[in-house]
């Protein structure tokens, strides 16, 4: 109602005290409320000048937009592998690709876990790169007691309803610590003029809404509260389940992406593992976005989803096709063997229900329909 009354529906006090709370939390400089996640990392890679004959680094293994975003600007992603137990980047296999056409790297801090991003920013600093923290899923994560977002040279974020912070549909936030850079943001933000009628740039219309600025506004406060609960839910589910036979968890010390790999995969294999448990690394906090559990066995997490689907609990497979395979990217001939992480988690992977609302019961509920499962 105050939004209504104020006649101002286009940027305005809601938005800029939007982005003022956000900036605070963070712990940056600068906090820019956008139309949504992806025009967010898209606004980044425009305020940055990368487009045509430059390449960007991304996941192969994450939602659309990382990747869809550079080919929009005219660049071209180069996909890396991934971790199977943090679920993010490779930082290896990043090093193993950097070109001197190579301008930028977006680490996905995945289902709400840091990426490794101490060796991510060195590597960058060496090779003189931009870094896009691709937040959507982590606002409020953390990476050894510093906000992601925060830490590279800029960080986006969703507000997707799904999110743990989410609104009344698409919104999103780019933040950054470099001054310049959020002044040549801003100005793309509203089509690349200033003033207005004025282009200095071809910008776009990337415009958060005061409307969604105000009910943000009003949940970001219980952010923390969101997460914490989620948190809860996902140590209830790690500790019931860790106790069915056949069933692994990821490891939990610093993440060290090939050395963890072996890890888990070897005690995995010993125990003939049918079902891997995500883990929250000991030097992140970790806001569960999502629980995503790796279901190990060709068909078997296609049967335990038949099964949870038949007792009435969702389930949602993030992501069910990687990037190099999608046929859209086809082009770059991205042969799958070069990413064996990021196509096998796409076989395996499966997340269950970890929203802050869920009642005791239906936590209960969960856990002993996948005990059931795997006993059977």
């Amino acid at each position: 109602m105050r939004v209504l009354r104020s006649g101002q529906y286009i940027l305005g006090a809601e938005v800029q005290g939007f982005e003022a709370s956000v900036a605070r939390m963070i712990g940056v400089r600068h906090a820019i409320g956008v139309s949504s996640g992806t025009d967010a990392i898209l606004l980044a890679l425009m305020t940055l000048g990368i487009g045509a004959g430059d390449e960007v680094i991304c996941p192969s293994f994450t939602f659309f937009a990382t990747a869809g975003c550079v080919a929009r600007v005219g660049a071209k992603p180069v996909f890396v592998d991934s971790c199977p137990v943090c679920f993010n980047l490779d930082i290896v296999d990043v090093a193993r690709k950097v070109t001197t056409k190579t301008k930028a790297i977006i680490p996905v801090h995945l289902f709400g876990q840091a990426a490794e991003m101490d060796g991510l920013m060195r590597l960058a600093a060496e090779h003189k790169l931009a870094v896009i923290e691709d937040a959507a899923q982590s606002l409020g994560a953390r990476y050894k007691e510093r906000f992601v977002g925060g830490i590279g040279t800029f960080g986006t974020f969703s507000f997707f309803p799904s999110k743990n912070l989410g609104g009344f549909g698409d919104s999103g936030m780019l933040v950054t610590n470099d001054d310049a850079l959020a002044d040549k943001a801003r100005i793309f933000r509203t089509h690349g003029s200033q003033p207005k009628y004025y282009h200095k740039y071809v910008g776009g219309n990337f415009r958060i809404d005061p409307l969604q600025a105000a009910l943000l506004s009003v949940k970001l406060p219980h952010c923390q509260s969101y997460s914490l609960r989620r948190s809860a839910n996902a140590g209830y589910y790690t500790e019931q389940l860790r106790g069915i036979p056949g069933v692994a968890i990821g490891g939990d010390s610093e993440c060290c992406c090939q050395v963890q790999a072996a890890r888990i995969n070897a005690r995995a294999s010993k125990i003939d593992a049918g079902l891997i448990l995500p883990s929250a690394l000991q030097h992140n906090e970790h806001i569960w976005n999502q629980y995503t559990l790796r279901v190990i066995g060709q068909g078997r997490r296609e049967k335990l989803r038949a099964f949870l689907t038949a007792k009435e609990i969702g389930t949602e497979i993030y992501y069910p096709v990687p990037m190099h395979a999608q046929e859209c990217f086809a082009h770059l001939g991205v042969a799958s063997s070069s990413l064996p992480w990021a196509t096998r988690l796409a076989q395996e992977v499966l997340s269950i229900p970890v929203y802050p609302e869920l009642a005791n019961e239906q936590k209960e509920y969960v856990c002993a329909s996948i005990r059931e499962f795997f006993q059977a």
